[in-house]
């Protein structure tokens, strides 16, 4: 029962996403369309439903009790990663590409697929605990994953930390969480008509984010998804490893109940899709990073109510 209850929660998910591959298949959609949806996401929708959903679901104690719960994303993060540079050489991953499975092995699709899973099945009071993971995910993406790809190509070597990589974390969507925490700290409120906008356009971040993804699944010939040990490991890590340490750190440090189940869902979303995108900068194999991401969005429908199904009988 609590699976089938989880299955229908992102029911919608899965249509959005098949309604976005049908129209892409027939020529309505392209990859310029993928690229306003991003666009619309990260720099308009995503930021301003940060906004409104602050200011409408916190006060300042409440909003400051969260801090603390960034230790277990960074803390679980960076111990999945040296696990996956483990993992890469004992498995014997090509050279180069093995920078492409250290990064995809640790960070997670928080925002694409991550946020609307959330929301489907945990609602709006779970978004505070999904942002404080983006947080972590996102800082180490742009720093500690960047550099991993970085060392599979032929181009410049970025450095773990400069100005660039911190123009990257604080990205749109974490300034509209800065916004949102600002307004909340100060207790300043929002002209209805502002909050209006923010809440109608913070609403369009689930469709257009399932569609892009459903995009990029079809952009994925078939041909190219082969069965491996990489792809082994990377489902092992994603679905398996990540979710299990957020699980065992948060036996260390306790939390609420709802922000250790948001953490381990976030932790077994799918890879990141930039992760493909920043390959393809640095001359890195982005085709295979491109072919996990699809995998590991196809697996997550299917793993999501399964972990809900485990929630119910760890009481988690």
């Amino acid at each position: 029962m609590v699976f089938v209850n989880s299955l229908e929660s992102i029911l919608s998910i899965i249509i959005m996403i098949f309604l976005g591959y049908i129209l892409t298949r027939k020529g309505i959609f392209s990859d310029n369309t993928a690229k306003t949806f991003t666009t619309m996401v990260l720099k308009i929708s995503l930021p301003a439903y940060m906004i409104w959903n602050l200011t409408n679901t916190f006060d300042k104690e409440t909003l400051f009790s969260l801090i603390g719960g960034l230790v277990i994303p960074f803390m679980s993060m960076l111990a999945c990663y040296l696990l996956g540079s483990l993992i890469s050489k004992l498995i014997g991953v090509d050279y180069k590409r093995q920078g492409v499975f250290n990064c995809i092995f640790f960070v997670s699709n928080t925002i694409f697929i991550g946020l609307p899973i959330n929301l489907s099945l945990f609602g709006e009071k779970s978004i505070p605990y999904v942002l404080l993971y983006y947080i972590a995910n996102t800082s180490l993406f742009w720093t500690l994953g960047i550099y991993s790809i970085s060392r599979d190509g032929n181009g410049p070597k970025p450095k773990l930390i400069s100005y660039q990589t911190i123009k990257k974390i604080f990205s749109p969507p974490l300034m509209g969480f800065l916004v949102g925490l600002l307004l909340v700290v100060t207790e300043v409120k929002l002209p209805p008509f502002i909050a209006d906008s923010c809440k109608y356009l913070g609403s369009c971040t689930t469709p257009l984010s399932m569609l892009f993804i459903g995009i990029s699944i079809y952009n994925v010939k078939p041909s190219e998804v082969k069965l491996s040990k990489d792809m082994v490991a990377i489902i092992l890590g994603r679905f398996i490893i990540a979710p299990l340490l957020v699980f065992l750190f948060s036996l260390l440090i306790p939390m609420p109940i709802l922000m250790r189940k948001v953490f381990i869902v976030q932790s077994a979303m799918p890879i990141i899709t930039s992760s493909s995108i920043v390959a393809k900068a640095y001359n890195a194999d982005y085709k295979y990073a491109a072919v996990m991401t699809t995998v590991t969005t196809i697996i997550a429908m299917l793993a999501i109510p399964m972990y809900m199904v485990l929630f119910s009988y760890l009481s988690v």
